[in-house]
């Protein structure tokens, strides 16, 4: 079978090199995309009189009926066609007539397939956005739920202080709005129009770029017809940005795997979201908050993959480009496909409030207020931090906990101590003593769920 681009060849592709050059097997996702831009580069063709106005509408007739098939799952692409752009302008061809070869006047696949990308990641990044919002709304859910629970904080996954069960989910819902606003700023330079760069120096027909870029919702067009074919910076920013999202989607994955271990109990995953063992039949294993945490390396390895590829490329278009799309594609499937789970799962976890309890109840945790009990009494920090290792050591020693020791023990260490102590030690009252900005006392964190619920 002829290329469309064969006249200056003389032999047939050789079969192995059209396999391995042919990127149609996944840019193919690219097709709605791809008919989107030609429908309003054939009308702005239209408009600046560069084909007449009837092969205009042939065109785009054309082209949305090939469109229909396409959504009927009615097209086979075909490896011989190379890639998206060339399929559709065969199909195009074959439904409309020789008249389809006017398309692709005053443009070239190079800018073509830029002007797809660009397209389908604004569309699926404002898709991303709103998944990262549903699972902002699934962490509020559940903090709304648990602002009085308590559980140990942990520092170097030592118990540490101990914090409100709303407070530490929280944090997740701040760093996935810190995601958010990477993903709406990118926009900016995602909104950027390549169509009509051509292959790398422009085009000599009239051809009206600010039109195409208005028709397709694009905010500005490229000033340099060499940088708009050449540039990859608003994929590899999407990569770079969707690593970090899936960082955090690890982050939590690993606390719903260690809070849901025999061990800590502290929730207990839906069994929807689980599953066993095909020998030990007790089991109840977190599989999807485990394959959340193993999906970020191949985020990483795609953005790795990328930046690899660009870094040694001359101006203007290589063949090494085609490398851009299979990471993209796939990191837009693992990370929707990580954030439609992971919004329910959270939603319907069970928190076992009293084994949380349980747990800063019977710790050293406390231990800090203590020293700050002591520093209210006119004793400097530093003396009453090394009062209070010295109790901590004591109450190790004795198998007690702070709240286990008598006054008359706590008055060895320091006359300071006074029967008021036992209440400043209370799990309840250390979470609720830390009213600074930000805290996990009761009200801070009622304050924090308030501020939330606007920026959803």
């Amino acid at each position: 079978m002829s290329k469309l681009w064969g006249g200056r060849f003389t032999k047939e592709t050789n079969k192995l090199v059209e396999d391995f050059t042919a990127s149609i097997e996944f840019d193919k996702e690219l097709a709605l995309e791809d008919i989107q831009g030609s429908i309003a580069h054939v009308q702005m063709l239209s408009d600046c009189s560069i084909i007449s106005e009837d092969d205009a509408v042939t065109i785009k007739h054309g082209l949305k009926m090939i469109e229909k098939k396409i959504v009927a799952g009615e097209v086979e692409f075909s490896v011989a066609h190379e890639d998206i752009h060339m399929n559709i302008e065969t199909l195009l061809i074959d439904e409309i007539g020789p008249v389809g070869g006017k398309l692709h006047t005053g443009r070239s696949r190079n800018d073509q397939v830029a002007t797809d990308m660009h397209l389908y990641l604004k569309k699926q990044t404002q898709s991303i956005i709103t998944l990262l919002t549903d699972v902002q709304k699934s962490i509020l859910f559940k903090s709304k739920e648990n602002v009085h629970t308590i559980l140990p904080g942990y520092t170097h996954l030592q118990r540490a202080q101990p914090v409100s069960f709303a407070h530490h989910l929280m944090a997740y819902f701040w760093m996935l709005e810190r995601d958010k606003e990477r993903l709406q700023d990118s926009l900016k330079r995602i909104n950027w129009s390549p169509l009509g760069a051509g292959a790398l120096a422009g085009t000599t027909f009239p051809i009206d770029r600010e039109q195409t870029a208005s028709l397709l919702g694009f905010e500005r067009v490229y000033p340099n017809s060499m940088d708009a074919v050449s540039d990859r910076d608003f994929i590899v920013e999407f990569l770079s940005h969707a690593s970090l999202i899936m960082t955090h989607i690890s982050r939590l994955s690993e606390e719903l795997v260690i809070w849901s271990s025999q061990e800590f109990q502290f929730i207990e995953l839906d069994d929807s979201f689980c599953t066993g063992s095909s020998i030990m039949p007790q089991k109840k294993n977190p599989d999807v908050p485990e394959l959340l945490r193993a999906k970020t390396g191949r985020v990483y390895g795609n953005l790795v993959g990328l930046l690899t590829v660009l870094k040694g490329l001359p101006l203007a278009y290589n063949k090494d480009m085609q490398e851009d799309k299979e990471g993209m594609f796939d990191t837009v499937r693992t990370l929707d496909g990580s954030l439609r789970l992971l919004a329910p799962m959270i939603e319907t976890m069970t928190v076992n409030q009293e084994n949380m309890f349980a747990a800063v109840s019977q710790d050293f945790s406390n231990a800090t207020d203590i020293a700050d009990y002591l520093v209210t009494k006119g004793l400097p920090f530093r003396q009453a931090h090394e009062i209070i290792g010295k109790i901590v050591l004591y109450a190790i020693n004795q198998d007690k906990y702070l709240l286990g020791l008598s006054l008359e023990e706590y008055q060895q260490f320091s006359p300071l101590f006074t029967g008021d102590i036992f209440e400043i030690l209370q799990p309840k009252h250390v979470v609720d003593a830390r009213k600074s900005e930000g805290g996990t006392s009761f009200e801070q964190v009622k304050n924090q769920l308030a501020l939330a619920e606007k920026y959803i």
